[in-house]
């Protein structure tokens, strides 16, 4: 009897999550409910968006440059003091680049392999705050 206890909680705790995930319905931003965070998904810089714990992390790969941007709710984040290490995966090669604080973004420049397919792992550090890992799929 005990074992079917323990399936049922098990069951109930690991259903009862989805309910807990933050789909944004039901409070608003601004008066803008869901539709605030859509917006932060729009490449502002033309690169690809992911969001991480309400961050927006924009990266702009170019066979010569990387460059990250990081907003929260669609405002930049003061990026002193911050620091990313990418990890790119392309063709069974990894390559690691150390990005760092340039204007308004965190930057690299070299030759970097950014054709389509890589997959991309930002470790991104932000003055004061845990470091945040970040992931891409360039198309």
């Amino acid at each position: 009897m005990k074992l079917a206890t323990f399936i049922a909680a098990a069951t109930l705790g690991i259903s009862s999550g989805a309910f807990a995930a933050d789909d944004h319905k039901g409070h608003e931003h601004e008066g803008k409910g869901a539709a605030a965070h859509k917006d932060e998904a729009k490449p502002a810089h033309g690169g690809i968006v992911t969001v991480a714990k309400d961050v927006s992390y924009e990266l702009v790969a170019l066979p010569d440059l990387i460059s990250l941007y990081v907003s929260d709710h669609g405002k930049p984040v003061d990026l002193a003091g911050a620091t990313a290490k990418v990890t790119l995966l392309s063709s069974g090669k990894k390559e690691e680049v150390t990005l760092v604080q340039a204007a308004d973004s965190l930057q690299a420049k070299g030759s970097f392999a950014v054709g389509a397919g890589t997959k991309v792992v930002a470790n991104v550090s932000l003055k004061g705050q845990a470091p945040q890992p970040v992931r891409f799929s360039l198309k």
